[in-house]
């Protein structure tokens, strides 16, 4: 149970927070231990607790403070700040309310006895497990500052290439969302006025006119069945995906896309070299290595890929025959994970191949976008050629007649 507290410290200073306990009594005992003097201490409630899962009032810490957090707490652990006083004093500093609480927390963790590792465990839907695992990495070495600011690169690399993505895909967007805005303008506007106008003068519709007001018709009368059927469609669909199976054959579908399936295998293995380069690289065993990188790897298939790679790097087969024995990893990865072997390199040569599907990745996207926008361009000025006509067929239909 979480309990909500009010308390104080030996120098005086007010401190609010959660805590989770068995019991109130076990709670302040906990607040006790840790150097806090209670003066109130009560269970909270959520509102309607069983959807407390999906909807949290916590403000999501974005990728770019946690990048800001970890530099900035590799830099105070270098200077000597020690590790409570320097995530209090990122506390302080800190604008974003859900890292703050959160950061609350852990230093609340930490107090009562708690390595920095396991205070992280609380929070996975802040810290990676990847994170949590290399902080625990580097806690045992002496090596935190280090790792965070390994973590810090790392986050950093995925987080540019994300935003990449999304620039790349909001010129497209904003043509297509323009383009509906104004076949509909058109539709619900511009045409009834002129088909009463043309009726009135005794004309006979166009074909396309009357195609066109037909399917208007149709999604004004059935609009709101139509809206509820492909609601109850994508309910489905999302519940079947959720599924362990449903999940699996939906990322194996995204790997065999044309085009978009060569993009999204790439910058998966992209993400995966990396992550394998920097948990090798911080000695951490193999095994556990492939086991950690398949569980963030974001893809099913990749991740049971991983996983036979494992099975075969135990039955002492190395990294470079299990890999080759499955299409999903690439050539150029097998090659040079086996020429990391021979050579002992293993860390430079996993980062080298993922900074080559990274810029494969952004060729193939900086292509397929100047193969979708012309292509949107033409679709959408013939969409609008059609409504035009169907638009203005009657005019010129009327303005004969009158002659």
């Amino acid at each position: 149970m979480n309990y909500a507290y009010i308390g104080y410290t030996e120098d005086r200073q007010i401190v609010r927070g959660t805590i989770s306990a068995s019991s109130a009594q076990a709670a302040e005992e906990m607040l006790v231990r840790s150097g806090h003097h209670v003066v109130n201490l009560k269970e909270v409630v959520p509102f309607l607790p069983v959807w407390s899962k999906y909807f949290s009032v916590t403000s999501r810490v974005k990728t770019a403070e946690m990048i800001t957090f970890s530099r900035q707490m590799a830099l105070l652990i270098e200077s000597g700040v020690p590790l409570i006083r320097g995530l209090e004093l990122l506390q302080k500093q800190s604008t974003s309310k859900g890292l703050n609480k959160v950061l609350g927390e852990v230093i609340f963790s930490l107090r009562s006895g708690s390595p920095l590792s396991v205070a992280l465990d609380n929070h996975p839907e802040v810290f990676p497990l990847i994170y949590r695992r290399m902080v625990g990495v580097g806690e045992k070495g002496g090596e935190l500052a280090i790792m965070l600011r390994n973590l810090a690169d790392h986050m950093e690399k995925e987080n540019t290439a994300t935003k990449k993505m999304k620039n790349a895909l909001t010129y497209p967007a904003i043509v297509l969302v323009v383009a509906i805005v104004v076949v509909a303008v058109i539709v619900t506007v511009v045409l009834p006025p002129l088909v009463g106008l043309f009726s009135s003068l005794g004309g006979e519709l166009p074909g396309m006119t009357k195609a066109l007001l037909a399917a208007v018709g149709l999604l004004t009368d059935y609009g709101l069945y139509l809206l509820l059927g492909l609601l109850g469609l994508a309910l489905a669909a999302t519940a079947s995906i959720k599924s362990p199976y449903g999940h699996y054959q939906w990322d194996k579908l995204r790997l065999s896309l044309p085009l978009v399936g060569r993009i999204t295998l790439t910058g998966t293995l992209a993400r995966c070299c990396r992550s394998l380069a920097m948990l090798f690289h911080a000695g951490l065993p193999l095994p556990e290595v492939l086991r950690l990188t398949g569980q963030v790897s974001g893809n099913d298939v990749v991740t049971r890929a991983l996983t036979d790679v494992e099975h075969g790097m135990i039955r002492g087969e190395g990294l470079s025959k299990p890999m080759s024995r499955n299409s999903i990893f690439l050539p150029l990865m097998v090659e040079m994970v086996r020429v990391g072997e021979e050579t002992g390199n293993l860390v430079g040569t996993l980062t080298t191949v993922a900074e080559n599907y990274e810029i494969e990745v952004e060729d193939r996207v900086r292509t397929l976008l100047g193969m979708i926008e012309p292509a949107m361009t033409i679709l959408m000025g013939l969409v609008i050629a059609l409504v035009a006509l169907s638009v203005f067929m009657p005019v010129y239909g009327s303005l004969s007649s009158l002659r």
